[in-house]
């Protein structure tokens, strides 16, 4: 069979519009020129961001937020290794993107040319999977496979590197022609009996509760979870990836456990007899100290990833499948369960463990600042975080009733992710509301991503809790190393209302308490362009609870010790 020869980057391009992606990140360079030259004639749009961080963070968040693939691009040597750590925060998050490298001409690789680098070398362990394109006949479908890989299964991110003189070159055109992957299975929906003997072991708890994380959300299977609890009255905890999972106003919700979550999520699962775990990976942040973790608890483990099964706590039921497979048989095949005396045991663990700071005498509480938004917005933003204490006070202080509406690195915990985060989010989402929820330290990473969101007319909002500190390693030196303050006091920092009027969005800037939510009204107004509110905050406000790392529920620290 004869096949058309067409130029490999218009069939790139070709591939791309068949799988649907309108937009990409993409940062030019002369190893994708040929790339962006295809581009040029295609309909789909190039969201030109300032860094290559910025182009992965974007369609990260993009991808979170829509639940379709996000698409970044960079050229061959420090372009591609520029995504790295883009690259590692969606793998890390199970996030579906795919990163298209350009790499020097196939002659020239392994010879330390100009811009070479081993982009696939560096990269495989932080992908789900990653090619070098070294038969041009092989072009469209390594494309159409990167898709399949990255949105199927566990999902995650999946990076092409195309040599110039491929893309640039002739390649065959083929008809998609994929319906799976040699050596690579997708697990099948769960038989029956699993299915029985699952429920059987909800039915006889006396004391179950939910754990979910980020793969109920991936999988959508968020109503077929509310089916679930709410028939059989089990309370929900969230990781910080399943945030919105589960709406966290319903009576059932328990809210977040952990190293720095509610004291009452803790105690559910300290004192539960069974855990039913479902799209979450016991991630350390979680359990802390392994042998004290929910000593009671017998386990039914569901994860797409065969691998997450008996990683970290070993299940007495482990399921291999995807997450709405599994809760669409299971919520059915579960007794109908009321509440008894475990609920109401834990509503009022929750009534007397409430969240709670104090109010400062003249500085801002940074929790206060995160209320105001909740309440102005109704809880109904679009919220993505950077990483350290601003981020742990907006998932403690932000409810979320619906899911793809939290943005937050987790896993890798990358600071800098959240405005080229919410960048990808409303450019994907151009009828919400988007906010940044930032540090000083974090914001600075990659505030050169303002002027993406001016050139956009993206109005993303940052909200800014500026304590002038790294704030979560000085709570760690304050708490753990006798105070001994070192590398992070960020006094000198620079203005941010003229940084991002230099880069042509609004700025405010707020010091008193009593105009928080006046300066939080003036942001939401601004609609053509990215706002940075700048609040002022306690320099020392630490983040409670907080179960210090390799602990347990029994060491935790509801206030400061000192104060």
């Amino acid at each position: 069979m004869n096949s058309q020869m067409i130029q490999g980057a218009r069939a790139m391009m070709r591939v791309l519009e068949e799988e649907g992606v309108d937009l990409l990140f993409g940062y030019p360079g002369g190893a994708v020129i040929p790339i962006f030259d295809a581009l040029y004639d295609s309909p789909i749009r190039n969201i030109l961001p300032r860094h290559e961080q910025g182009a992965a963070h974007a369609a990260d968040g993009y991808a979170r937020s829509t639940g379709r693939v996000g698409v970044c691009m960079a050229t061959s040597g420090p372009g591609a290794l520029n995504l790295v750590t883009g690259l590692a925060t969606a793998y890390m998050d199970s996030v579906p993107v795919v990163a298209i490298t350009g790499q020097v001409r196939r002659a020239l690789i392994g010879k330390d040319s100009f811009q070479e680098a081993d982009t696939t070398g560096v990269t495989i362990p932080i992908t789900k999977h990653n090619y070098l394109v070294t038969n041009p006949a092989e072009l469209a479908d390594i494309c159409r496979e990167a898709f399949y890989l990255a949105r199927t299964g566990r999902p995650g991110p999946v990076l092409i590197d195309v040599p110039t003189d491929v893309s640039g070159g002739e390649v065959p055109w083929t008809e998609r022609n994929i319906e799976g992957l040699d050596g690579y299975e997708v697990p099948v929906p769960v038989d029956d009996e699993i299915i029985r003997r699952a429920a059987e072991m909800i039915d006889n708890a006396q004391r179950p509760v939910l754990m979910v994380g980020g793969g109920v959300i991936a999988a959508n299977a968020c109503d077929d979870l509310f089916t679930l609890a709410t028939r059989c009255n089990i309370c929900v905890v969230h990781t910080l990836m399943g945030k919105g999972a589960f709406p966290e106003t319903h009576e059932l919700s328990m809210g977040m456990p952990g190293m720095h979550g509610m004291a009452y999520a803790s105690k559910a699962l300290h004192e539960a007899d069974l855990m039913i775990v479902i799209g979450a990976r016991f991630d350390d942040r979680i359990t802390s100290d392994l042998a004290r973790f929910a000593p009671h608890a017998k386990v039914i483990h569901v994860d797409v990833d065969a691998a997450e099964l008996d990683k970290v706590r070993p299940a007495d039921l482990g399921i291999c499948a995807d997450a709405a497979s599994v809760l669409a048989k299971l919520a059915p095949a579960c007794k109908p369960r009321q509440k008894g005396t475990w609920e109401e045991q834990l509503f009022e663990w929750r009534r007397t463990h409430p969240l709670s700071y104090p109010t400062p005498d003249e500085a801002i509480a940074p929790q206060y600042v995160v209320e105001q938004l909740y309440d102005l917005t109704g809880g109904s933003a679009i919220v993505s975080t950077e990483v350290g204490q601003n981020q742990m006070w907006a998932a403690q202080y932000y409810k979320m009733d619906r899911p793809r509406r939290f943005l937050s690195s987790g896993g890798l915990g990358t600071m800098g992710y959240g405005l080229p985060a919410a960048i990808g989010a409303q450019i994907g989402n151009p009828d919400d509301l988007v906010v940044d929820i930032a540090g000083d330290g974090s914001i600075q990473m990659n505030q050169q991503e303002f002027t993406t969101a001016t050139i956009n007319k993206l109005p993303v909002k940052v909200v800014l809790l500026n304590n002038s500190y790294l704030g979560m390693v000085r709570q760690w030196q304050e708490l753990f190393y006798s105070n001994r303050l070192s590398g992070v006091d960020l006094t000198g920092n620079p203005d941010f209302v003229k940084i991002v009027e230099a880069h042509g969005g609004v700025g405010f800037q707020c010091a008193d308490a009593d105009r928080v939510r006046e300066t939080l009204e003036r942001g939401l107004e601004v609609t053509d362009r990215p706002v940075l509110m700048d609040f002022v905050v306690s320099k020392e406000e630490n983040v409670f609870p907080f179960i210090p790392a390799g602990q347990s529920l029994e060491e935790i620290m509801m206030e400061d010790p000192e104060k």
